[in-house]
């Protein structure tokens, strides 16, 4: 068996691709970037040709900078963006570019799907409501706004499930991406074929279903011409970005949470019996009996980027948190409401759009930096709200992605909810959970288990500041009552 195991993540700005010891010690990790589409209100689009070419050049990148033969990779995991839906021809060729998690265009999908099937009874199967961010909506889209495309559609993949079909020819879902199709039995881990023909779908289109760290096949001579791989390398089922990277922060037992910083917020509490609440979001953990009620935003790290391409584009991420720090706890009265396409949980409001409020002459942009890190956090003790009124016990949060590199926005998030924080390898902790998924489906590891023990390390903590509880708790009420004031008006424009 090789030594290495590589890890493959396909985000929304970028792939990331890196190569890890037995130990989760990072060798190196590359990345390429691709572009989001717009082309139409509430539309978000990318083309999963983009992800293709961008993962066959990170990786070459990689063999390229380790000086690692290929042939010395154990086995490849690939985890992605969830919500896709990738209509894919007989040959594995998309059909057009992908509605992405950010893509709101199949409102009127939802009240058809409602009006074919009750949705507390699709609530019942799939754990979720329907909302037309999800998988199933945009499959009704297709069907009545791109015939063709249906018509045409052999399959319909998630973005982790496209890469593994080109890598290895093979067409399957992992049961992680299940919960955005409501004909998903989250229960059972199957397709409920009674719900997919009282919607009017091919059941042909849903692929077979895989566990995450089930070997589905090996990389092909073609895929490792144009990637650098060695043919013939097991490549497992993989999963939803956000399992993957609870998984690669040291999440893998009930009762334990991750807190999401990445281009989304969010967090994910791990548990070990069905618990659906409609505030939330369920979905299978990539860890098999497990579950992760999930809270998820659309302003995570992207509202930090967002400001800084727009307002301070020459400050470095770093910089930026400096300034953050020199404004005190509550930016000194200016909010953020960070729905920058919609939100999702616990509002589930596509109409909600990010605002501004407290804006002065004396106010700075270290105020709207601040500002926006309070308002990520706020949405973060949202979703915190709903899980502990939904009766989760929720103690240390295990941060992961970008945004844990910054000590300052980190240290506000503890602040805010009242929640110790712990910090691993947070840049890698998607990708790491991703190859952990190949080492154990390898036979690297014993277990899930044992793969936490072995490869993830706390590198810092943060406790939560008592002497702000009241600045973070009025700063929380106004948080959320501007929203409850303003949508109405939101939804009017």
């Amino acid at each position: 068996m090789g030594a290495y195991l590589l890890g493959i993540d396909v985000g929304t700005s970028a792939c990331k691709v890196a190569l890890f010891r037995p130990n989760g010690e990072a060798v190196v990790q590359t990345t390429c970037d691709y572009p989001v589409f717009y082309p139409n209100p509430g539309w978000a689009e990318q083309n999963p040709e983009d992800w293709w070419a961008g993962v066959c050049r990170a990786i070459r990148r990689a063999l390229e900078l380790s000086g690692i033969d290929a042939a010395e990779i154990a086995a490849i995991g690939v985890d992605g963006q969830s919500w896709s839906a990738i209509a894919v021809d007989a040959q594995g060729t998309p059909l057009c570019n992908t509605p992405i998690w950010t893509d709101t265009r199949a409102r009127a999908e939802c009240d058809e799907i409602r009006a074919l099937v009750p949705e507390d009874a699709l609530f019942a199967v799939s754990g979720n409501p329907i909302q037309p961010s999800y998988t199933l909506p945009k499959i009704l889209w297709y069907k009545n706004h791109r015939p063709d495309v249906y018509r045409n559609a052999s399959h319909i993949l998630q973005s982790n499930s496209f890469i593994v079909m080109r890598l290895t020819g093979a067409v399957t879902q992992d049961r992680s991406q299940g919960y955005g199709l409501c004909c998903y039995d989250m229960r059972q881990g199957c397709w409920d074929l009674d719900v997919v023909k009282a919607l009017g779908i091919r059941a042909a289109l849903l692929p077979p279903l895989a566990d995450c760290h089930q070997v589905v096949g090996t990389v092909t001579p073609a895929a490792a011409a144009l990637t650098g791989l060695s043919a013939g390398t097991p490549v497992v089922a993989g999963g939803l970005d956000a399992a993957c990277g609870t998984l690669g922060a040291g999440v893998q037992a009930a009762g334990k949470a991750q807190e999401q910083g990445g281009q989304a917020g969010g967090m994910s509490l791990c548990i070990d019996r069905y618990a659906a609440d409609k505030r939330l979001i369920l979905s299978a953990h990539v860890v098999p009996g497990r579950w992760l009620l999930q809270g998820g935003t659309t302003g995570g790290g992207g509202a930090l980027k967002w400001l800084r391409d727009q307002v301070c584009p020459e400050l470095s991420f770093a910089q930026m948190s400096d300034l953050a720090a020199t404004v005190p706890a509550g930016s000194e009265g200016v909010l953020f409401l960070p729905y920058m396409a919609g939100e999702r949980s616990p509002i589930w409001d596509p109409n909600a759009c990010g605002v501004f409020f407290g804006l002065g002459y004396a106010k700075t942009r270290a105020h709207l930096i601040r500002a926006v890190m309070e308002g990520v956090g706020y949405a973060l003790e949202h979703n915190l709200e709903a899980a502990r009124e939904a009766g989760a016990h929720i103690g240390t949060l295990r941060a992961m992605g970008g945004s844990a590199n910054s000590l300052v926005w980190t240290q506000l998030k503890a602040d805010i909810t009242g929640q110790p924080i712990e910090v691993p390898a947070s840049d890698t902790a998607t990708t790491l959970g991703a190859a952990l998924l190949a080492g154990v489906g390898a036979g690297m590891y014993e277990g899930f288990a044992s793969a936490v023990e072995k490869t993830v390390q706390v590198r810092r903590s943060h406790q939560p500041d008592a002497s702000l509880r009241a600045v973070y708790d009025q700063g929380y009420a106004r948080y959320r009552e501007l929203y409850e004031r303003l949508a109405p008006m939101m939804a009017q424009r």
